[in-house]
């Protein structure tokens, strides 16, 4: 009879214990759910995750609950931002805001790179043409040829950084141009704050941009008064140089008399 007893006590108590360990068991289960459903974008799933939320102790062992949660597997919700047309064509029109600006950007950094070593190249120009000036008249057939091949080299590069101007200047024009209507587009879609961007940085390349002008402006004005003097003192220099051969004629004529 007391065996009995023991029987039916370790029974209830195996029965309690099994009972114990499904309800904890379904309490994680239905927390896990609860948390899935409140935030479905912050919880991240996996191969292990999608196991131990089926009852799976790992990859390699039998499930430690009932057949029910057997072929249970974690599925990821996403949730997906409901965008209106409005909302995609100002971010779409943002898009091309930023891409403009650039453009915009490299192509003012080029130009004024252009502007800036064209000005130098021309200052090399004006100091060989004052020392040829300077030198008419004072050196050897040999160094006088010397000298011009420089200067018609300095000549040539200075053509050369003309021409890369013109071509950086017309992307920059068209980057500007591009700006514009980035501008336009992006006030009409309304993203005002984008517009407001390109048309602030249309206005600082557009300033920077002829600053450089200025500067090689005067470059190229300083070179073309340089060579007025060049023409001037190669006049001079030859009117000089006939003279001197029509004394020395008379005073040879003379001599015969």
């Amino acid at each position: 009879m007391q065996a009995v007893r023991q029987c039916s006590t370790c029974g209830s108590r195996a029965a309690g214990a099994l009972l114990k360990t499904e309800l904890r068991h379904s309490t994680q289960t239905r927390g896990v759910c609860s948390r899935l459903l409140r935030n479905p974008e912050k919880i991240l799933f996996s191969k292990s995750h999608a196991l131990k939320f089926a009852g799976w102790k790992d990859a390699h062992t039998t499930p430690a609950s009932s057949n029910l949660h057997q072929n249970l597997y974690a599925v990821p919700f996403t949730q997906v931002e409901n965008l209106s047309h409005d909302s995609l064509i100002k971010r779409a029109a943002s898009v091309v805001t930023d891409s403009s600006n650039t453009f915009l950007s490299q192509a003012t950094l080029a130009f004024i790179d252009a502007l800036t070593d064209h000005s130098k190249i021309v200052h090399r120009l004006i100091a060989l043409q004052r020392r040829y000036l300077s030198s008419v008249g004072k050196m050897t057939p040999a160094e006088e040829d010397s000298l011009k091949q420089v200067v018609n080299g300095q000549r040539q590069e200075v053509r050369d950084s003309r021409d890369e101007c013109k071509r950086y200047e017309s992307m920059y024009i068209h980057a500007v141009n591009l700006c514009k209507m980035s501008a336009d587009s992006a006030y009409i879609s309304g993203a005002v704050q984008a517009c407001l961007t390109v048309r602030t940085n249309i206005q600082m390349a557009q300033s920077q941009v002829e600053e450089a002008q200025k500067t090689s402006a005067n470059a190229d004005k300083r070179l073309a008064e340089i060579k007025v003097e060049e023409i001037q003192r190669m006049a001079e220099y030859a009117a000089s140089f006939d003279s001197g051969e029509e004394l020395e004629i008379h005073e040879a004529y003379l001599r015969e008399d």
